[in-house]
């Protein structure tokens, strides 16, 4: 299995090399040269093993220059009890015959961001090994809330690297941000920048492009590369949670093996969407990707005109992770549906940064509808639908995956599409207290920490404990930096 770059001038890279770099030379995104395939009978021979020997064989698959062993070995630390608080590692919930939550949040910083993290700082330091790799590892993060907290917790004091996440000021929940400026370890930095996630996504990939910066830090014995979706190494183990989803559905009777579902994803940056595609197009039984959007709902116009706009409002709201208007990885999506023409990906990704927007052809539309669903959602929806949960089932969602499962009935009234689905749940309510208890009607005072106790009260859920733990943690990372010092604070960081 070899990768190349989305913008075609890369290929022939192994999975150790791709992951050790993260981002191509040309400023692509790595993807495999072809797909692998998932047979219906693979599938059924893991329908009643656990998470982690599904998640081993999926990404066994991609990763073709590690050993079965080393690949079992990492799956088995990163997706065991110790870890993570339900057995299932990602349970299935059922709330009603057609709609399941494949709740991906029961990791230890309570957001999907787990299911990959927990593995990537293995597969990294894995591949380091591999490529005869000397120099220490700076891995830079760019994150809308989740993926900071998840990025810092895996790579920990991991030997060999530092990590440094940037996260917008304002721009997340109390709770995210109060985990990751606590965040110990000796190798972590954490700074807020101040504008929104675009703002810091695209200062990242600018420190990723500044060849002078590269050549600086290979002369202080270091490189960089990412623990954003953009690597590959993230990306791949997210894959596994969509075949663990259909296989559970088999086991618990509720289709039959060959049977297709449909996945409805709350999505901002387009990895978690995507890891799904890539399961489609390895043979997962899979009807329609439905991508829900919020308020900043650049994706779903995308899907519905062709037309991908970022030169538009940009709004806070109560779903943070998913406030951004440029979605990286769809990149990736328009590799395999433009028949990897790295020439056209990398006109789109030029006109989107002269213009702030490109267009795409009818053909190419074609193939995104054959898959592609979508749909919005506004703020009084998203808060209205948790309400509607709670008091109709009693299960308690958060901001994101509330606006999943509102598209998603949307979708199914517009349609009449009643197929089997699976809405994909990507963090606890309790990173959201403030929100979700305004949802609920509740009254309330004080920070996110003192919420989860009131939550918790009224919802009779439990806090998770990697929460729980925060109350009394002082942080250790303040204050906030304009985008344009970025690049400073990585050298301040490095230098130490």
């Amino acid at each position: 299995m070899f990768y190349q770059s989305t913008r075609g001038g890369e290929n022939g890279i192994n999975s150790a090399a791709a992951i050790t770099k993260g981002l191509a030379d040309d400023g692509g995104l790595y993807v495999p040269e072809s797909f692998p395939k998932l047979s219906l009978q693979e599938i059924g021979d893991l329908v009643f093993l656990p998470y982690k020997n599904r998640a081993a064989l999926v990404m066994s698959k991609y990763l073709s220059d590690f050993s079965d062993d080393e690949i079992n070995e990492y799956a088995d630390r990163a997706y065991n009890e110790s870890v993570f608080d339900n057995a299932a590692i990602a349970p299935v919930y059922k709330l009603n015959d057609t709609t399941h939550f494949l709740e991906l949040w029961h990791g230890p910083t309570s957001a999907f961001k787990d299911m990959a993290l927990q593995m990537l700082p293995r597969l990294l330091t894995a591949s380091l090994k591999k490529t005869d790799e000397s120099s220490e590892v700076c891995v830079l993060v760019a994150t809308s809330g989740d993926t900071g907290k998840a990025a810092l917790d895996g790579f920990r004091d991991v030997p060999g690297t530092k990590i440094m996440v940037f996260y917008p000021n304002e721009g997340v929940s109390d709770v995210q941000q109060l985990q990751m400026t606590t965040q110990e370890g000796q190798n972590v930095n954490v700074v807020a920048v101040e504008g929104n996630f675009d703002d810091a996504q695209t200062g990242v990939k600018k420190i990723f492009s500044d060849e002078s910066l590269r050549e600086q830090l290979g002369d202080m014995g270091f490189f960089l590369s990412s623990a954003n979706s953009i690597n590959w190494g993230r990306l791949v183990p997210q894959i596994a949670y969509y075949v663990s989803a259909y296989c559970d559905l088999v086991a618990n009777g509720e289709i039959e093996l060959g049977d297709k579902i449909n996945f409805c994803v709350p999505t901002g940056n387009f990895g978690n969407i995507l890891a799904g595609y890539y399961a489609e197009k390895m043979g997962l039984p899979i009807g329609k990707l439905i991508c829900a959007s919020n308020r900043n709902d650049v994706l779903t116009q995308f899907i519905n005109t062709g037309v991908y706009d970022r030169n538009r409002q940009f709004f806070t709201t109560v779903s943070p992770s998913m406030d951004i208007l440029v979605s990286s990885n769809l990149e990736r999506l328009l590799f395999e549906i433009s028949d990897k023409d790295g020439h056209a990906v990398s006109q789109y990704m030029s006109a989107l940064n002269e213009s702030g927007r490109y267009a795409v052809s009818a053909s190419v539309m074609d193939e995104i509808l054959r898959i592609f669903a979508c749909g919005a959602c506004n703020e009084d929806e998203t808060m209205s639908t948790i309400l509607e949960v709670f008091t109709k089932f009693n299960y308690l969602m958060d901001t994101h995956t509330s606006v999943a499962y509102k598209v998603l009935n949307e979708y199914r009234t517009v349609t009449g599409d009643q197929a089997p689905a699976v809405v994909v749940s990507t963090a606890s309510p309790f990173k959201f207290c403030d929100s979700v208890l305004g949802a609920l009607k509740q009254p309330f005072s004080g920070d996110g920490v003192e919420l989860l106790e009131i939550l918790s009260k009224y919802s009779g859920c439990p806090v998770p404990a990697p929460l729980s733990a925060l109350k009394g943690k002082q942080p250790r990372f303040l204050g906030s930096v304009p985008i344009g010092n970025m690049k400073g604070e990585v050298l301040k960081f490095l230098k130490g």
